[in-house]
């Protein structure tokens, strides 16, 4: 089962990505990672990709795709994979299916941009081991501490209310075409996001075998 997953930011799809990976013991492939991995293994696509990332370019989508092919070639990724962060926009989804990359389907975790802004807003990340909180939903045990390393837990600029809708319109303007392309080849399950992380995850599963 080849699946990309969408959602705005904040809506939950990288956690549900990890619960889907456990459940059907497939990879979740994010790109900036999946990038850092290939460079850090030079491999041939990996130091394509080097030279525009060591310039601050951005790194074309065949070269994108050529390192995704790579990854899902790997003995984890035979059974199939979840795409967390690509494809963006329209022309990565046609790259993508030039380069004979089969999706089965596309899950939207979709939560509404209210809902998205309390989230975000609440969110603290750990400033040295990257560790997520939430002071509503999963504070720290000390106040501002982080509790795997003790580093300090803060709010991350993306976060702030006015980045949070100004990054809400961008994902908008960018992702609503790729919905459109899913859904007219059929493959595009919209998810209602719940309050509940395991009540998503259930709608999630549901909208995978269904």
């Amino acid at each position: 089962m080849n699946l990309i997953f969408l959602g705005a930011p904040g809506a939950g799809k990288g956690t549900q990505a990890e619960i889907v990976c456990e459940k059907l013991g497939i990879p979740a492939i994010s790109t900036g990672n999946m990038l850092r991995e290939a460079v850090k293994n030079q491999t041939a696509a990996g130091l394509a990709a080097k030279e525009y990332m060591d310039r601050g370019d951005l790194v074309p989508d065949d070269v994108v795709v050529g390192i995704l092919k790579d990854r899902i070639a790997m003995d984890d990724a035979k059974k199939g994979f979840i795409l967390d962060g690509f494809p963006r926009t329209v022309p990565q989804a046609e790259t993508l299916d030039a380069m004979g990359v089969q999706i089965d389907k596309v899950i939207e975790i979709y939560v509404p941009d209210e809902k998205i802004c309390a989230r975000l807003s609440g969110r603290r990340v750990c400033e040295g081991c990257g560790n997520s909180y939430h002071v509503d939903f999963k504070p720290t045990k000390v106040e501002g501490v982080c509790d795997a390393c003790g580093a300090a837990v803060v709010q991350r600029i993306d976060d702030k209310p006015e980045t949070v809708l100004s990054r809400l319109e961008t994902y908008k303007e960018k992702t609503a075409p790729l919905k459109d392309f899913y859904a007219a080849k059929g493959k595009l399950v919209t998810v209602e996001g719940q309050e509940e992380i395991s009540e998503t995850a259930k709608l999630t599963m549901a909208a995978i075998e269904g």
